[in-house]
């Protein structure tokens, strides 16, 4: 056999390990993630209330599920098994770790209470264990930074109505904070012009179908070309009728340089093209400016990614999704990618006599370390989705405590 570890559950780590199973009658294939729950940015990233595109998740958990592939759960790469130790065990390793932190702007004020990153704040509504509520209360006014469709899921979280919100999987938490915000305002703003917006038309589009918010472009005249975005911009500066309680603000060529506030947010300055500043108040500010990829023991990322050549790092060593090329793309991105990315190694793996999957579980086992198998992520989520309620689809486990306990599969950690 041929031992294949792929380190990350999301779509980049399972749409490969179905291209490498397809390519490799021999393969046998370890997907490991540090969570005890898999799929990545399609549980943790993707807005709660499009359900539509999580149900991807179904696709990706049946790869887990095949004959050749283990799941294992809770198993920090760096912390409960070196990166150095799983390329001695395993013939290949695919980095597949996606991009976790956001990007920083680093201007000042970047610190204060009220102002985060989306990955912080998206992967709080959508429960991950990792991420705090705002340490804010009493939002009017709130400022996306960014012209992307990440920004637009920001805004339009914010601005939906709990009726509205209904049927997602938003955390119980998060609605209560939600509803909790008379918020009246919201801010999206980009440096660049807005026929340069990444926001795809569909997306944008929703937000003239809320309830209670109008999309409003702050100077019309700065509308030119006739792409879809465009339009769909020149449509929310004609609708003018709408009388409704929250405003979203659309603001380009707006570049941020600084968060103002004492003990906390009270404000973001912005230099236009011609030099002048201005302030828009806020008591809360999301930047969507991109993510960047975290250290994998010996693997250290430049400028946010793995460097590599076509997806390799090194002899036995790949990196594929957000890792390899940066936080771009769209899930479907992935299965393309994983394709060429598994014909590649079908090229050049070489079964070594390595112990894989054998070796792996006998280093945890020593180590005390829990891992979640593939049954025991069926055991999670068959609990989740039975504590739903009437208005979700699935209520989360917010802590590692709640996702290990339900997994019914952590003897081996001490208490």
């Amino acid at each position: 056999m041929k031992q294949m570890a792929i380190i990350g559950s999301g779509p980049a780590g399972c749409y490969l390990a179905d291209s490498l199973l397809r390519l490799i009658a021999d393969a046998s294939i370890d997907i490991f993630d540090r969570l005890p729950v898999p799929f990545g940015l399609v549980r943790y990233g993707v807005a709660p209330d499009h359900q539509g595109t999580k149900a991807v998740a179904r696709v990706l958990d049946r790869v887990l599920s095949r004959d050749r592939v283990s799941f294992f759960g809770n198993v920090d790469v760096g912390r409960d098994i070196r990166l150095e130790e799983l390329m001695s065990l395993y013939d290949v390793v695919v980095l597949a770790t996606g991009a976790s932190r956001d990007r920083r702007l680093n201007i000042p004020g970047e610190e204060l209470p009220g102002a985060l990153g989306s990955g912080a704040f998206t992967g709080w509504y959508n429960g991950h264990p990792a991420q705090q509520p705002p340490a804010i209360q009493c939002v009017r006014s709130a400022v996306v930074i960014g012209n992307g469709n990440v920004a637009i899921d920001v805004a339009r979280i914010l601005a939906k109505t709990s009726a509205e919100l209904a049927g997602s999987d938003l955390s119980p938490d998060a609605m209560s904070w939600l509803e909790s915000q008379p918020i009246e305002t919201i801010h999206i703003v980009g440096r660049r012009t807005a026929a340069d917006a990444k926001f795809t038309q569909h997306e944008l589009a929703e937000l003239g179908t809320l309830q209670r918010a109008r999309p409003i472009v702050v100077d019309p005249t700065g509308l030119s070309g006739n792409g879809a975005v465009v339009e769909t911009l020149r449509n929310f500066a004609q609708n003018k009728s709408r009388n409704v309680s929250l405003r979203i603000y659309f603001h380009f060529n707006l570049t941020p340089i600084a968060f103002l506030g004492d003990d906390r947010l009270g404000a973001v300055q912005f230099r236009s093209p011609d030099g002048a500043t201005t302030e828009i108040s806020a008591q809360f500010a999301v930047t969507c400016i991109g993510y960047e990829t975290r250290p994998c023991g010996v693997a250290n990322p430049t400028n946010g990614i793995f460097p590599n050549e076509e997806g390799k790092i090194k002899d036995r060593l790949y990196v594929a999704g957000w890792a390899k090329r940066g936080p771009s793309g769209t899930i479907p991105t992935n299965r393309g990618e994983a394709q060429f990315l598994a014909q590649k190694i079908a090229q050049e793996v070489l079964a070594g006599a390595r112990p894989g999957r054998a070796g792996v579980r006998q280093l945890l086992e020593h180590r005390q370390i829990c891992w979640v198998d593939y049954a025991a992520w069926r055991r999670i989520d068959a609990a989740e989705l039975a504590r739903a309620g009437g208005q979700r689809c699935r209520t989360k486990f917010t802590s590692l405590a709640e996702m290990l306990d339900a997994a019914q599969a952590c003897q081996l950690r001490p208490a």
